[in-house]
């Protein structure tokens, strides 16, 4: 194919659009800045305008995965008015359910082993788990072992949801095939947390942050 002008519009959004596709079709290590041009029919150094590596493109695209796997985690907290082992357990299955209906997506923000990638994504990866991380730390609070849980816990929920959706992925599960495994698992997860009440509820006092809903008791 022949290489086109650099003019004729190659925006960041559309380098973004095909590269999601080519990565998930080829895998991250197999491409380069050149092949992926290549595929496009421009020359690299019109990706170079755009992305100084191939880390940096990559980034940009699991950085918008991110961005909306949290605004729909903080729209349901916000809709919830308050936490509680039923937020708790939505939240498990939102995240579920992203993984599943999104596996290429899913694959590139928290599976890839990238030495490369590694200072880019621990942000977004940070504030996933983080704003996890609140909901349960709410729903504990009142537990007599809450001081030697509040950080191990989150962590090993978390761990709990990804080896879930991680076998899931690599067997090619739907979210409908693998959604009644999840309610059960997800189910047996909030019991094991030993609270009393279910219905237990803290209300959310402030936003902070980039609108992540926090607690005064935090």
């Amino acid at each position: 194919m022949a290489r086109k002008a650099v003019a004729q519009e190659l925006s960041r959004e559309r380098i973004l659009t095909e590269a999601r596709d080519l990565f998930a079709t080829f895998g991250y290590r197999a491409l380069t800045m050149r092949s992926i041009a290549k595929a496009m029919g421009y020359s690299h150094g019109a990706l170079y305008y755009h992305f100084s590596e191939k880390a940096e493109l990559f980034y940009a695209l699991i950085k918008d995965d991110f961005s909306l796997l949290l605004q729909r985690q903080r729209e349901m907290i916000v809709r919830e008015h308050g936490f509680s082992v039923n937020l708790l357990q939505k939240l498990m299955m939102e995240f579920v359910w992203f993984g599943l209906t999104n596996p290429n997506h899913y694959e590139m923000m928290f599976m890839l082993n990238e030495p490369e990638l590694a200072h880019y994504s621990r942000t977004e990866q940070a504030q996933c788990l983080e704003m996890f991380a609140v909901v349960i730390r709410q729903v504990i609070a009142d537990q007599p072992a809450y001081e030697s849980r509040k950080f191990t816990l989150p962590w090993n929920l978390f761990m709990s949801m990804h080896g879930l959706i991680s076998y899931c992925i690599q067997f090619k599960q739907t979210y409908e095939e693998a959604r009644k495994l999840a309610e059960e698992h997800i189910r047996l997860i909030c019991v094991s947390l030993d609270i009393d009440s279910y219905e237990q509820q803290r209300p959310i006092v402030k936003m902070v942050g980039s609108n992540l809903p926090i607690s005064n008791a935090i």
